[in-house]
């Protein structure tokens, strides 16, 4: 009984100092997570650092600015050579129709192919992955010359047009964003279609009055992913788009880096970078919980 009540004491004793030894040598994670924010941290950090000089020069930013002031941002506004604040609106009406339009088309498409039966379905998923893989500038010389006949027809759909460009986005709607949308689909439980379909409904009612609502969080994400892409995209943008007033935020922005000027914009240019950022930023933290729910759980099947 004497060694019995000894080893019990001894063994709880082993125990618990188990947790505190795993636990002091966890440090050093702590301290990767530090040093990896401050690196994330420190071009956001000289960024907005730039934008608050007043002098408004690449010479002069640092990473702690001597003076704040606002001038950048006042300059930015009022410069009628650089218009900024149609930039931002036309980056804001291609993004959010393109997504929009993006969302509607994926969605269509994932519920065809997760909902249908056809002949074609599997050969026309493969295909879509199959599309994924060729690099999108292998297009761009078609669609210039495709878009520049068709604004001799159609003025509002050619070149310097940003419906011109939208509708050029929303022919690579299909693709990643259908794989991602039918895998959510997919989750849906097929019962639901059924009893539907008993009392009447069709697919379309099924799909718009239903459907929709239970894969809410998939679209929010599609939605998300689309408009971060189209309203950071460059490439296609400025081949697209060459007069200042129709031109992007990547396109105008871009602009004030080139030159011989570049060294005196750059506190104009942080400025302007610093605003661009909000769009998504405010996105990011308003829908973060569709954004983890929808990627989760759309990318199982």
């Amino acid at each position: 009984m004497d060694a019995t009540t000894i080893a019990v004491p001894e063994a709880h004793a082993t125990t618990s100092r188990a947790p505190r030894k795993s636990g002091s040598s966890g440090w050093w994670r702590h301290l990767l997570g530090v040093l990896a924010l401050i690196w994330a941290l420190f071009p956001i950090v000289f960024l907005i650092s730039s934008a608050l000089n007043p002098s408004g020069s690449l010479d002069t930013s640092s990473l702690i600015p001597k003076s704040i002031s606002g001038a950048n941002f006042d300059t930015l506004f009022s410069d009628a050579s650089r218009p900024y604040a149609s930039w931002y609106k036309n980056s804001m009406i291609i993004s959010t129709v393109g997504a929009l339009g993006s969302v509607f088309i994926g969605a269509c498409a994932a519920y065809a192919f997760s909902r249908l039966r056809f002949t074609g379905r599997r050969p026309g998923l493969l295909g879509l992955l199959l599309l994924q893989m060729f690099p999108a500038m292998l297009t761009f010389p078609a669609l210039y010359l495709t878009f520049a006949k068709l604004g001799d027809v159609i003025p509002a759909l050619g070149l310097n047009s940003i419906w011109a460009l939208t509708l050029c986005y929303l022919g690579g709607a299909m693709g990643a964003n259908v794989w991602l949308l039918k895998g959510y689909f997919d989750t849906v439980p097929k019962e639901l279609d059924e009893a539907a379909k008993v009392d009447g409904a069709s697919h379309a009612r099924i799909f718009f009055t239903m459907t929709l609502r239970l894969v809410m969080p998939i679209l929010v994400t599609v939605f998300m992913l689309s408009f971060v892409g189209l309203f950071s995209e460059f490439l296609l943008a400025s081949i697209f788009l060459q007069d200042v007033d129709s031109q992007t935020l990547g396109v105008g922005l871009y602009s004030m880096t080139i030159g011989n000027e570049k060294n005196r914009l750059f506190g104009q240019f942080a400025a302007g970078a610093v605003l661009a950022s909000l769009p998504v930023v405010l996105l990011y933290l308003g829908f973060q919980k569709y954004l983890v729910g929808g990627m989760t759980q759309g990318s199982v099947k």
